[in-house]
């Protein structure tokens, strides 16, 4: 849209539309083309002269929808998905900020919240997502689901109770520790398991801690998450002492508003990414991503972690 006033405007949501599709689809890469498909209906409403009154209305009502119908798709490959499923990391480093639409990502899109979301229905989920993580009131919610505003009260009521099926109050994550102290935590947990002072790491871990980690079949992860405090410990630590071999180095950043790291390989490539999950002051949970599909937007993949013939 050269030279067209709305074009102008609209550049300045891009980082509001990017969260909305990143929290729907937990995607970096289908985020970006839901955003880009919403400046293309922005586009085509232009060019056929329709009268847009509210463009911040416009566009997320339009990205909302497109994550909706995007879904459903999506849905059917996460059925035939190896191993557990994360989140694509959305990573800020000192080195690397990123477009501002990473950096300005609602905190409550933790890896910790979108796995919770992973539970609810499409509609459900961007209810859920839109009241939840952007406090959007039930009227807005409703004009950008396409959904009375009644039928968007009754759709968020499920969602909870799919989320909490015994009537219990949702567990919804927590929010983010202050920056210095997750900061601290993060690198006291990390100097433990390069170290591998296993009692130092227990005393960081919560007794309920989790380990998720995300292959998808082509590079070396668990199954399944992993629970228990040593078990977990004693992996953490194993895995890193078998990553020092390799030369694979660490580099602190800040993955979906949490403390985490990226790991590189000795020449410089890409081998995964950990998150951690801290709240009342210890480690909840620890998210590897280490499926190399989920790791490209960032940059050059490491193959040190692929299994043979990946």
């Amino acid at each position: 849209m050269p030279g067209s006033a709305a074009a102008a405007d609209a550049v300045g949501y891009r980082p509001l539309l990017f969260s909305i599709a990143y929290g729907m689809t937990g995607s970096v890469g289908d985020a970006e083309d839901l955003v880009q498909d919403t400046f293309l209906n922005l586009t085509k409403a232009d060019q056929t002269g329709t009268s847009i009154t509210n463009l911040k209305a416009y566009l997320t009502t339009s990205v909302t929808r497109l994550g909706i119908n995007h879904l459903g798709s999506a849905r059917v490959r996460r059925e035939t998905y190896v191993g557990e499923w994360l989140p694509e990391p959305v990573v800020v480093t000192a080195d690397r900020p990123g477009p501002a639409e990473y950096a300005e990502l609602a905190d409550s899109l933790s890896m910790a919240f979108l796995l919770l979301l992973e539970a609810l229905s499409p509609v459900e989920r961007a209810v859920f997502l839109l009241r939840e993580a952007f406090g959007y009131g039930y009227p807005e919610v409703a004009e950008m689901v396409g959904k009375s505003e009644a039928n968007c009260r009754q759709i968020f009521a499920r969602a909870r109770k799919h989320l909490a099926p015994a009537g219990q109050p949702v567990d919804l994550p927590p929010p983010p520790v202050r920056r210095t102290e997750g900061d601290e935590l993060a690198r006291r947990f990390f100097a433990a398991t390069e170290g591998g002072d296993l009692d130092a790491l227990l005393d960081l871990l919560a007794p309920g801690v989790v380990f998720h980690g995300d292959g998808g079949g082509k590079a070396r992860a668990l199954g399944k998450s992993l629970t228990g405090i040593r078990r977990v410990a004693q992996l953490l630590i194993g895995g890193l002492r078998r990553n020092r071999k390799l030369g694979v180095s660490r580099r602190p950043a800040t993955v979906n508003g949490r403390p985490g790291s990226v790991l590189y390989d000795a020449e410089g490539r890409i081998a995964s990414v950990l998150v951690l999950e801290i709240a009342d002051g210890a480690i909840q949970a620890v998210h590897a991503v280490n499926n190399p599909d989920k790791l490209r937007h960032l940059g050059p993949v490491s193959d040190i972690g692929l299994l043979p013939g990946k």
